[in-house]
């Protein structure tokens, strides 16, 4: 299957205008990076580490320097047209749209730009209005909607055309909660309801990307670091596991302490409420089922049950030496 992105040795360096106002910037480092159809990918990276700049070569705003990019199997510098019809992009915060039009005004006006069908775009702007809550807007000037309603009024524009690929950069930047999660759920739901359709997305909430993403990668100073799944992310972090578990009172607790995978277990009786709460320090997750079978092997109830373990905060810390500035 043909990949929806594939960099090869990606390289872009800003020069000053004059040599006398500073040194050269590299931007991207020789980057490689192969993001499958269907996948929902993201980037994580802090300011300055070259996200937005390989959004803009992806999306043919800006020419790398050295190296290749191809999206939809097009070479974004010589088929910088065939890429153009078939991707998208939103970002989170821009000014997008006149404010002297209305909503529906303006979503129309970029569907024609994309060359839609008038009548394929009015239906397609309606049913996007309705799911993300804005079809009684529609008839609003943009100036006068919030900055919620102006960012969904984005994401729609950069959904309305269907592209194959639609990269999105910080899409919930600054947006509150009830916001952030209609864009998420939409988000989501768009790549599962027709196979093969790719998102790239760059977000500095590690919970958006570990809830969202099928794979990450882990982008500074230009150079990818890391790319894997969320969870196998985490495995590269050597941090141990808590496991904490509210019983039903238990009288005999010396097993636990052997079971393979605890480093270290600890418990306490309440005589009171008739509960045992227990403490484990795990090396390994495949601990869990065996202590869970020990606990009922002893005839005891789990009430209640907390497990810690890495997030990616603490990946991307690790891979970064920071945390997003």
């Amino acid at each position: 299957m043909q990949s929806a992105v594939e960099v090869k040795g990606l390289t872009r360096v800003f020069e000053p205008k004059k040599k006398k106002e500073g040194k050269s910037v590299t931007a991207l480092n020789k980057v490689d990076l192969r993001i499958e159809s269907g996948e929902l990918f993201g980037l994580l990276g802090p300011n300055g580490a070259g996200k937005t700049t390989l959004l803009k070569i992806l999306s043919t705003l800006l020419l790398p320097t050295a190296g290749k990019a191809f999206v939809a199997g097009f070479d974004v510098e010589k088929d910088f047209t065939e890429v153009r019809k078939r991707i998208n992009m939103v970002s989170g915060g821009e000014i997008s749209g006149y404010g002297l039009l209305t909503v529906k005004e303006n979503l129309w006006m970029f569907t024609q730009f994309y060359g839609m069908k008038s009548s394929v775009a009015k239906q397609r702007i309606d049913e996007l209005l309705t799911q993300f809550g804005l079809a009684d807007k529609k008839d609003e000037k943009v100036r006068t909607l919030s900055t919620g309603q102006r960012q969904k009024m984005n994401v729609i524009r950069g959904f309305v055309t269907d592209p194959e690929i639609i990269f999105l950069d910080e899409p919930t930047l600054g947006l509150d909660v009830n916001a952030s999660r209609v864009i998420r759920d939409f988000i989501v739901d768009w790549v599962q309801a027709k196979e093969n359709r790719t998102v790239l997305l760059t977000t500095h909430y590690m919970m958006e990307a570990d809830q969202l993403c099928d794979r990450i990668a882990i982008i500074d100073d230009g150079r990818i670091l890391a790319c894997d799944t969320p969870e196998n992310l985490k495995k590269l972090v050597k941090m141990n596991r808590t496991l904490k578990l509210d019983v039903t009172s238990l009288k005999d607790t010396s097993k636990f302490g052997s079971i393979a995978g605890v480093e270290q277990f600890t418990f306490q009786d309440d005589a009171e409420k008739n509960q045992t709460y227990l403490k484990f320090i795990l090396t390994h997750d495949s601990a869990v089922t065996d202590i869970i079978s020990e606990v009922q092997r002893k005839g005891a109830r789990i009430l209640s049950l907390q497990k810690t373990e890495p997030t990616l905060e603490d990946v991307f810390i690790k891979m970064v030496g920071k945390g997003f500035e």
